[in-house]
């Protein structure tokens, strides 16, 4: 795991990470924790969160679907008897989406996508915001991609949400930095894993090409012609919400090596 920022003034910092028990959330959650946060994960997948629970028992696992507004409120209110109020929201949760031509995508395709990646952020903030002004301190970070400020063919579904995430992000941080809050965005590349494994051979199969030639696109899409780690993503979230990030807010900050270009047909 990622040493993160030493002195950073994140001990004791009470972290709730959406989508934590695996990926990009659990490296972002362990970082935290590594740093002296005291953490609480939420996930829809139970055998992760089980698994978490078993390597980590000190953060606490709280199975949630973030698209829900009712299970959103009942993770708060878990979060306030738990930790007593929240300093860092790190909004991770979201989901690849159907990857195809536009015509051929279903509604309910579409409206799963932008539910989970823009509506679980949304909520999730709207639950965290009156405890960061209380406290007249915060710390936002929300998981972009590098197609949200690119674009992404036949991944339309997935660049809008992420869109949506970057507008979300810029806005609220005007909104909300009077009251000593702070909203900043991270756009992740390729990362590396099980979950861009499934994104490239869903492309593979809606462009009728092999995962390997998916994948070189992928390498040639990026300056340093490489996927980056969840580690690499979390060290920037740590920063984010350190002292050393004190004076970022309203920011989009590109993980992915320098993307020049996202494939397509």
């Amino acid at each position: 795991m990622t040493s993160g920022l030493k002195d950073g003034g994140l001990q004791n910092k009470r972290v709730l990470v959406t989508a934590g028990a695996s990926g990009i959330g659990r490296a972002i959650a362990f970082a935290f924790r590594q740093q002296g946060g005291r953490v609480v994960v939420c996930d829809v997948d139970q055998g992760a969160l089980d698994a978490l629970a078993d390597e980590a028992p000190d953060i606490a696992a709280v199975k949630t679907d973030v698209a829900d507004p009712d299970a959103v409120a009942a993770l708060f209110r878990y979060l306030g008897e738990h930790l007593g109020g929240i300093d860092v929201l790190v909004n991770n949760a979201g989901i690849a989406g159907p990857a195809g031509f536009l015509e051929d995508l279903s509604p309910d395709e579409w409206r799963r996508c932008l539910t989970v990646n823009v509506d679980g952020g949304f909520l999730c903030a709207r639950q965290a915001l009156p405890l960061m002004k209380a406290q007249g301190a915060g710390s936002i970070i929300n998981l972009a991609s590098n197609a949200g400020i690119l674009g992404f063919p036949m991944r339309s579904p997935y660049a809008a949400s992420k869109w949506a995430v970057v507008g979300l992000t810029k806005s609220l941080a005007m909104e909300v930095g009077p009251f000593g809050i702070r909203v900043n965005a991270i756009a992740p590349g390729s990362v590396e894993g099980d979950r861009l494994e499934r994104v490239i051979a869903a492309e593979a199969a809606a462009r009728d090409l092999s995962p390997d030639a998916i994948r070189e696109d992928y390498y040639r899409t990026s300056s340093l012609r490489t996927f980056v780690s969840a580690d690499d993503v979390a060290a920037v979230a740590l920063f984010l919400a350190s002292d050393a990030g004190a004076k970022i807010s309203g920011q989009v900050i590109p993980v992915d090596g320098h993307t020049e270009t996202l494939g397509g047909p």
